[in-house]
């Protein structure tokens, strides 16, 4: 058959106009051509994330800015959130990394709280944590305002967010946050090919991470800023992705920032409706459900209808859209569909009617 529409939790559908700037002809990376492009890019990047910092450009995947960012800023001790199959892994990749790291582990399907990160910090071991926005194989939204009012009372922990399968997609506003780093891949919410990170840092994680030894070349915050200040990057970067970028920014702000959250929130519910309609429940706790995907319980949890996922995602992929039947140790008992990027009610009831058809052959 011919192209599967993904509506996995990433990579995600990317429009033709997308495409068609990843394809203009190549430039040098240290010419004056390239600092014009970056240099166009950067004051859009700002207004996205809401900062006067410099917003850095990785070509990567976004794991390659989240061990950066425990290379870059863990002197003593980092302490890990985890909620989830990606949140959980910071700790493998902490500790891979040769650091003193701990795991906050709460039960797949719960959000992490401030009141659990405040007692942990209070102990006075911790230099940084790490955080996961939004935790793809649960379907869970941590609140990420509540966590970084922390910040206030333990100034001198370094906070780094990873908002992979977030940014663009809610408001995400930096500097009011008072974070310290910010990072996101291109291949989730902002419906580009993967392989080019994004990433900010406060003035302080730049102060901290100067003071590394150690922290390597390739992933170097310091290294960053200085190339940045010359709209350059540290080393060679993707091209097209950058391209790319500068017509999804152009895209984004041509719809406006608060229509764009609007919309993904109209998306969402349009999913958990098509849920609730079918007589499932959802996997994460109520009140802190993702606004980009949807994790729905088939048995992960009491409650709601069960069917056999791997069925249900081959009877949809038959029809041409692809979804995903759970990730890790709740593959199977939940199923996974994704609203992210440049999904509109008309594409997602695409995707509705396929999988209603698909429901009455279960």
């Amino acid at each position: 058959m011919g192209h599967v529409k993904l509506h996995i939790p990433g990579p995600v559908e990317i429009s033709e106009k997308t495409y068609r700037a990843f394809c203009q002809p190549m430039i040098g990376h240290r010419g004056q051509g390239f600092k014009d492009l970056y240099a166009r890019i950067q004051p859009q990047l700002q207004q996205l994330l809401y900062t006067r910092q410099l917003v850095y450009l990785s070509t990567s995947s976004a794991w390659g800015v989240m061990e950066g960012a425990i290379r870059n800023l863990v002197s003593r001790k980092v302490l890990n959130c985890m909620c989830g199959a990606f949140s959980d892994k910071w700790l493998d990749v902490s500790r891979r990394c040769g650091k003193d790291a701990e795991g906050l582990q709460v039960p797949w399907g719960s959000p992490i709280r401030a009141a659990e990160v405040d007692r942990k910090l209070a102990t006075g071991q911790f230099d940084a944590l790490t955080v996961i926005h939004n935790e793809t194989s649960t379907g869970v939204m941590s609140p990420l305002a509540e966590i970084a009012a922390l910040k206030q009372k333990y100034p001198d922990v370094m906070f780094i967010v990873d908002s992979v399968s977030s940014m663009t997609a809610v408001p995400l506003k930096f500097d009011e946050l008072g974070i310290d780093v910010l990072l996101a891949g291109t291949q989730k919410a902002l419906a580009m090919p993967p392989g080019l990170a994004l990433f900010v840092c406060s003035p302080a994680a730049l102060a901290k991470a100067a003071t590394v030894k150690d922290r390597g070349y390739y992933f170097d915050f310091v290294e960053f800023q200085k190339n940045a200040a010359q709209n350059m990057t540290p080393s060679t970067p993707s091209i097209s992705h950058i391209y790319a970028l500068e017509s999804k920014l152009q895209d984004i702000f041509a719809e406006g920032l608060e229509a764009r959250y609007a919309r993904h929130r109209r998306t969402n519910q349009l999913t958990r409706d098509w849920a609730a309609r079918h007589g499932f429940t959802l996997f994460p706790d109520p009140g802190f459900e993702s606004v980009t995907l949807t994790c729905v319980n088939n048995g992960a949890r009491p409650g709601g209808r069960v069917v056999d996922a791997e069925k249900l995602v081959k009877l949809v992929k038959d029809q041409g859209f692809l979804i995903n039947g759970g990730y890790g140790k709740i593959k199977g008992t939940t199923f996974r569909v994704s609203n992210m990027g440049d999904e509109t009610e008309a594409t997602m009831n695409q995707l509705f009617a396929a999988m209603d058809n698909a429901m009455k052959q279960l």
